[in-house]
């Protein structure tokens, strides 16, 4: 990033209209080549953020398949750009020096470069760049043959509505990691109750997007779907899906724990149901709901979420004894009344403010807080003192003419590589919500990185600290961080960490939400949104907060505004 913030100001300018364009196109439910064939180029230019130049741009796409200036840049520059920006720390211009010197296009090239030693004999590369570029590869070859949650979790939810809709389908869950809501998805998979599996798994099997069909049988079929992943369609009688939901959905190491329990207690558990022996003989004693099954082993019903034995059985059988609070009670899907973060085009966002509000009015939002980036941040068209204060102004008569829904003043300020903020005191106080966030130098060592937080959290007018720990799932890792030094000072400065519900940060990580429910931190759940159709993603920050054990208790913005005021520090 810190690359990007070498451009001058109309290089910085035609980036960020390229980024904000890239965000609303990928945003998108709508097919561009469709709109394109209905309605020609004034359709393409009809979406936020699509100018002219690009929509011709997008419609030389559409009929020929490639762009003449970007195949002209591609010559020049025959690099993998994508994959080697992913990289931890390497910018355009590094990517371009390693291209002239070494001649990587690809990140096999970078990783045999790194390995043989010849990265750090560069000018301004040396032995930490290396060894950096190293981890930061070995980070991405684990997240391959994995999507994220956010681009799965549409797809198999219309599936799943397409399949209830079937006269034979009796019952149909979605099970798996994508059950138990993982940030990252390996291959879907599908279960459903039916007495005429034939019919269902020949109407799976025929749909548009499947691409290729792996495998068919009696009771389960396998394709791999258009988008690229695989899923797995298992047909099973209503009498055990309860049985087969439970042992789908995982994860492997709940599921050998509970097995465990369930021989201990005389009884056999497997994907058909739960069966006590007797002697030589297996007796199904229940397999309808998974609750039944819980129950009858003497816990109490586990969330899908929480199922990774992290110590929720324990948890559910003192739970069922009637130790009271054993067991979270975990935030629900629509607690949160407020989203505390989200962007307009005032900065990198793709529309004005007003549609912002309009459509987080329609999904159900009592405020929602405009958090456009400041001062240092080129290359998300960073608002200086004089725009912020104008948007302010903004806001107040956006707040006159919209009913149903409070918009509030707010910004995610820089926090610079000592710890300071881009953006001065006096404004910031203007502010009814102020979230600090690292975007440049992330490859500080973990002392440096605690401190220039520390400083930040222990600001006075700081209330949120947005995705806290810098990680980008399949691209990047956190940075390094003395957490529970974090968390004291936030507990102490009553600041709040934010779970950043953006599909490809989903941060921060159950993991760390854990550990800030058991140290007394509280958290906000914020979509982080650049476009309308980002503002659904607030289910995945709460999924990742169910994971983490949180509660209602634990989120912020699960209060009114008046509540939230009370909280926030400088009140």
């Amino acid at each position: 990033m810190s690359e990007y913030l070498q451009m001058n100001d109309e290089e910085s300018f035609r980036s960020t209209a390229y980024l904000r364009a890239a965000r609303t196109l990928e945003s998108m439910t709508e097919d561009v080549e469709m709109l394109y064939q209905q309605s020609g180029l004034r359709s393409i230019e009809k979406i936020p953020g699509i100018g002219h130049g690009l929509a011709l741009k997008i419609e030389e796409y559409i009929k020929s398949k490639k762009v003449v200036e970007f195949d002209k840049l591609h010559k020049e520059f025959p690099f993998d750009l994508d994959t080697l920006g992913s990289v931890r720390g390497l910018g355009p211009k590094m990517i371009k020096v390693l291209y002239h010197k070494l001649k990587i296009k690809t990140l096999d090239d970078l990783e045999r470069a790194a390995r043989t030693g010849k990265i750090r004999s560069l000018p301004r590369f040396g032995e930490k760049v290396q060894y950096n570029i190293l981890r930061s590869i070995e980070f991405i070859k684990r997240s391959r043959g994995r999507f994220l949650l956010g681009h799965i979790l549409p797809v198999i939810k219309e599936l799943v509505e397409l399949l209830k809709g079937l006269p034979e389908v009796l019952q149909v869950e979605m099970a798996g990691s994508a059950r138990r809501r993982l940030p990252t998805i390996g291959d879907l998979d599908i279960l459903v109750a039916t007495n005429k599996p034939v019919k269902v798994i020949k109407f799976f099997t025929s749909f548009p997007r499947v691409e290729k069909i792996w495998g068919r049988g009696a009771t389960k079929a396998s394709v791999r779907w258009r988008d690229g992943f695989n899923v797995d369609l298992r047909v099973i009688k209503l009498s055990s899906f309860g049985a087969a939901l439970q042992y789908f959905t995982g994860s492997k190491d709940h599921n050998i724990a509970l097995r465990r329990l369930a021989q201990a207690k005389g009884f056999k558990l497997n994907e058909y149901g739960l069966w006590r022996l007797d002697g030589k003989k297996e007796i199904k004693i229940v397999s309808r709901t998974e609750k039944v099954i819980y129950e009858t082993l003497g816990l109490s019903y586990l969330e899908p979420e929480i199922r990774e034995n992290t110590g929720e059985i324990e948890a559910a059988i003192q739970e069922a004894r009637g130790v009271k609070n054993s067991l979270p009670c975990l935030i629900g899907y629509d607690e949160v009344l407020g989203d505390l973060q989200m962007h307009s085009d005032w900065s990198d966002g793709s529309v004005s403010i007003e549609e912002m509000a309009k459509v987080a009015k329609k999904l159900g939002r009592k405020y929602i807080v405009i958090t456009d980036h400041t001062g240092d941040l080129k290359i998300a068209n960073g608002l200086d003192a004089k725009r912020l204060l104008s948007q302010m102004k903004e806001i107040d008569t956006i707040n006159q003419r919209i009913s149903g829904i409070k918009i509030l003043k707010g910004a995610e300020v820089n926090i610079q590589k000592d710890g300071a903020l881009d953006m001065p005191d006096e404004v910031l106080a203007k502010l009814d919500v102020v979230l600090a966030a690292v975007h440049t130098q992330m490859d500080q060592d973990k002392q440096t990185m605690t401190e220039r937080l520390i400083r930040a959290i222990s600001h006075p007018l700081v209330n949120i600290i947005a995705h806290p720990t810098g990680r980008i799932l399949q691209e990047r890792e956190g940075y390094q961080l003395d957490f529970d030094q974090v968390l004291k000072v936030a507990k102490k400065n009553n600041t709040f960490l934010e779970i950043d519900a953006y599909c490809d940060r989903l941060d921060l990580s159950d993991r760390h939400i854990r550990r800030c429910v058991q140290a007394g931190v509280k958290l906000s759940i914020d979509t982080d949104s650049h476009h309308p159709s980002q503002l659904w993603m607030m289910e995945l920050g709460i999924s990742q907060a169910r994971r983490g054990w949180a509660e209602a208790d634990d989120i912020i913005n699960v209060r009114s505004w008046d509540e939230l005021k009370k909280l926030l520090k400088k009140n």
